[in-house]
């Protein structure tokens, strides 16, 4: 949980008595390797904080392939939809890759701290703008680079992950086959 206020205060000042709200909303969920934390086609009723471990975002294509499309790491927001208010449904999985640790809050409870605590909605917006360049940046050269510059990417905006990540994880997400990435691995001193 500290990890959480800890985060949360280098977008924004909270009092005490505003990080004692914060804390009360708030549960701790372990969530097992292979463990979904949604699931497509049904509704998200929580936010959460990942203090520790791995999730993959993966979806099926139209020929029922599973293909991953992101990774998240310790000290990211997972918010679903546009707005706490309505109901987002997901088309896609985020299925634990490691044993996990998440700071978790109901949507009611999400919803109470954003109407008490003057700012919240600033500090979330300023979270989600960090994650989003993140996310640009760590995507943006996958379609125009051959697959060996997508790896070499992928080690460098991931640097963490590769040994945490199976390797057929990371070939979906860099749209190559797991045999071609272990000859690409093999080439890399």
């Amino acid at each position: 949980m500290d990890e959480f206020i800890e985060y949360l205060l280098r977008f924004g000042n909270l009092n005490q008595q505003q990080i004692g709200l914060v804390r009360s909303k708030a549960t701790v969920l372990e969530l097992q390797k292979g463990g979904h934390y949604w699931e497509a086609g049904k509704a998200v009723k929580q936010v959460g904080f990942l203090i520790e471990g791995v999730i993959r975002v993966y979806y099926y294509n139209n020929t029922g392939e599973e293909i991953t499309r992101y990774f998240i790491d310790e000290n990211h927001l997972i918010l679903s939809g546009n707005s706490i208010d309505e109901v987002y449904i997901p088309s896609e999985y985020l299925s634990a890759i490691t044993d996990c640790k998440l700071v978790v809050f109901s949507r009611g409870d999400w919803k109470d701290i954003s109407d008490t605590i003057i700012g919240w909605d600033v500090i979330v917006q300023k979270i989600i703008a960090k994650y989003h360049s993140e996310k640009i940046v760590r995507r943006s050269g996958l379609v125009s680079q051959d697959a060996t510059s997508r790896y070499l990417d992928f080690m460098e905006k991931f640097p963490g992950l590769v040994n945490r990540i199976p390797l057929s994880y990371i070939a979906s997400y860099l749209g190559i086959t797991q045999s071609s990435l272990s000859r690409i691995r093999k080439n890399i001193p």
